[in-house]
C-alpha cells in the first residue's frame, strides 16, 4: 500500500462524515464531491466499504429515496454518535495538522 493510500484511508472517513453532515448524500455523489475538492483518485469502491463500516458503527444511517434520474438511492446522514465522531476527528486533525505542516515545510520546533 502506498503512503498516499495509507494517509487517505485515515483521513477519508473524517472527510466523508464532514460531507454527510452538510447534507444527506449517496455514495456516488460522495465520490464526485471528493473529486471536486481535488481527491481525484477516490473511487466508489473506496467509499462504499467506509460507508458500511460507518453504518455498522452507528455513525451514519441510510435511507432509501427515490431518484429523479434512475433507481432508488441510499442516502446517508449523521447520527448523534456520528456527529461526536466528526468532532473528535476534527480535534485530532487540528492537533496533528500544524505540527506536520511545520515539519514538512522546514519550520522550527516550538
Amino acid at each position: 500500500m502506498s503512503i498516499r493510500s495509507q494517509l487517505l484511508k485515515g483521513i477519508l472517513e473524517g472527510c466523508i462524515l464532514s460531507m454527510i453532515k452538510r447534507e444527506a448524500t449517496y455514495g456516488y455523489e460522495l465520490s464526485l464531491k471528493l473529486q471536486a475538492f481535488g481527491l481525484t483518485n477516490i473511487s466508489e469502491g473506496s467509499i462504499y466499504p467506509i460507508l458500511l463500516r460507518l453504518q455498522k458503527e452507528n455513525l451514519v444511517e441510510g435511507e432509501m429515496r427515490k431518484s429523479e434520474t434512475g433507481p432508488r438511492r441510499k442516502y446517508y446522514y449523521l447520527t448523534e454518535e456520528g456527529l461526536k465522531a466528526l468532532e473528535e476527528f476534527q480535534d485530532h486533525w487540528e492537533a496533528i495538522k500544524s505540527p506536520v505542516d511545520r515539519i514538512i515545510k522546514g519550520g522550527k520546533a516550538r
